[in-house]
């Protein structure tokens, strides 16, 4: 999580058309390695976070990639003039190749529930992952309900990264907006702790 007591930037999200056939289905790490590779900047990005790539459900492996599949890049406003410019770019993911189209630029929209696709826990243990997340949210000041989701194992340098699912609701905007910007946890280059818009709390 980025120091909220650091200057105050707001975060935005570029959002990228994506040109491609098929992802692993487990392509996070592969998927950061590409983008820092492309913008070495990146890993050094306070408020840097790369959303999870949307595939097509099922057991296969590879993925198909869906032809409306996107790439949102999470970054502070002074960047995202950078990555506007950027168009036809290809990045190769693990042997899969990517291209990405001329972006667009989405701003952070104060929802009063957001939820996480992954949060990265240290042990695996929905409790102790709890517990800390508490005194992070203490630390942003927010509040609101919490809902914890599905354990969610990636792979990650040849070994397992536990996360669960997470929602928060009852936001207020101020709230809702300052956990977008921050998140929860580390590992934002792998789509952990990212929170988007959700329409309800049934979805955990």
């Amino acid at each position: 999580m980025t120091d909220p007591q650091a200057p105050h930037e707001d975060a935005v999200d570029v959002v990228f058309p994506l040109g491609g056939q098929t992802l692993p289905r487990d392509h996070a790490q592969a998927l950061q390695l590409a983008l820092c590779a492309q913008f070495p900047w990146l890993s050094a990005e306070a408020l840097a976070g790369v959303h999870s790539v949307k595939l097509i459900p099922g057991a296969g492996d590879p993925a198909l990639l869906s032809r409306r599949a996107r790439l949102l890049l999470r970054v502070g406003a002074h960047r995202a003039e950078e990555l506007m410019a950027v168009t036809g770019v290809d990045l190769d993911v693990n042997g899969h190749r990517l291209r990405l189209s001329a972006p667009h630029l989405r701003e952070l929209q104060p929802h009063s529930t957001l939820y996480a696709y992954k949060v990265a826990s240290e042990s695996g243990d929905e409790v102790a992952l709890m517990a800390a997340l508490e005194l992070e949210l203490a630390a942003l000041g927010v509040g609101g309900e919490r809902v914890c989701g599905k354990r969610q194992p990636m792979v990650v340098s040849g070994g397992a990264l536990d996360t669960f699912s997470l929602m928060l609701h009852a936001l207020p905007p101020a709230q809702s907006l300052r956990l977008q910007q921050y998140g929860l946890g580390p590992h934002r280059l792998l789509g952990c702790g990212i929170f988007v818009p959700h329409k309800s709390a049934a979805a955990v």
